[in-house]
């Protein structure tokens, strides 16, 4: 199976719909399975994924109290017999990934997945892979977009970040109109 890792969208306000190549990754990596790691910043962009695949997802700090009740903060997850910690990795003192790593160290996890940084990356920690997906909306300092994927095979996981360079959303799938306005005329 492959898993699609994503974090950090912060829409609507860095991207009005999700970018072309993202969803193009999804489908050339025939991801099973979204997860998000949190700062969405409004409860419908989690409807955007779930309408590609099935979804799950923890909150961010950024993101409001609907977010949080219909996520959470943090959680383990099961998948294909690997068990995965999601979680944002916001907080005080320490890194981001020092956090993400502390969020779990009872937890017996294979997989540690997140985000906040907004900086990709990828490593073994012990038995451990460790991952933050960057953010296919906002880079910041990153001189490209990102995600990536975890791709569960024979009982092992293999990692992959995967980069992009334009956010726009393509001719396949427009912004998205306001809600106020009326779609009919």
């Amino acid at each position: 199976m492959k898993i699609a890792v994503v974090s950090d969208t912060h829409m609507p306000r860095f991207a009005k719909a999700l970018p072309f190549a993202l969803r193009q990754g999804f489908a050339r990596e025939a991801v099973g399975l979204i997860l998000h790691l949190g700062d969405f910043t409004a409860p419908d962009v989690a409807d955007l994924f779930a309408a590609i695949a099935p979804f799950d997802a923890v909150a961010g700090n950024n993101d409001g109290d609907e977010l949080v009740r219909r996520f959470g903060r943090r959680k383990v997850i099961g998948v294909e017999g690997v068990r995965i910690g999601l979680t944002h990795g916001d907080g005080v003192r320490k890194t981001t990934l020092e956090r993400a790593l502390d969020a779990f160290a009872d937890d017996g996890v294979d997989v540690i997945l997140f985000g906040h940084s907004h900086a990709p990356y990828c490593a073994r920690h012990r038995d451990v892979w460790v991952m933050n997906p960057g953010s296919p909306t906002d880079k910041r300092r990153n001189p490209r977009y990102s995600w990536g994927v975890l791709e569960i095979r024979d009982g092992g996981v293999f990692p992959a970040l995967h980069y992009f360079d334009d956010k726009s959303p393509g001719e396949a799938d427009p912004p998205r109109r306001p809600r106020h306005e009326s779609s009919s005329g």
